[in-house]
């Protein structure tokens, strides 16, 4: 499969709690790494999702904001990713974030070069990759 999404995350369902027309979806992405997504009661069933089943998240680099300083902040967004930069390459007008994860999970995100500059953005510095659940898209392995 190859898709233009810079995050393409591979993970096992741990849970999933259905509401009244949408479900949450828990993620298992290995390492104690774990993301949230929600989807459609629709889609819960035609893809199979149920624990234990795999799942593949995708999530577009634009959709993730990053967080430097988390304390005191309190966010809608279920997605709270806590990590070091890895890397950043920064262009005339965006720069591509890496965030790495405890367990290795890595997460991009495109950002504007000013905000990698106020933010003060480099390898070694601590940052949070916030990542709406509706922002996430599944799929299964076929």
């Amino acid at each position: 499969m190859k898709v233009s999404a810079r995050n393409v995350f591979r993970g096992k369902v741990a849970a999933t709690r259905p509401g009244s027309v949408n479900a949450e979806v828990d993620i298992d992405l290995g390492g104690g790494d774990r993301l949230v997504a929600v989807v459609t009661l629709a889609s819960l069933e035609d893809l199979g999702l149920a624990p234990g089943s795999e799942v593949i998240a995708l999530v577009k680099a634009p959709w993730v904001m990053v967080l430097t300083d988390a304390s005191g902040v309190k966010l809608s967004a279920r997605n709270n990713l806590a990590g070091t930069i890895s890397a950043v390459a920064v262009g005339a007008v965006n720069a591509e974030v890496t965030i790495a994860l405890p367990g290795g999970t890595e997460v991009m995100a495109v950002i504007t070069r000013d905000a990698v500059n106020e933010l003060g953005l480099k390898p070694g510095v601590a940052a949070t990759a916030v990542i709406k659940a509706s922002h996430v898209v599944l799929g299964v392995p076929v």
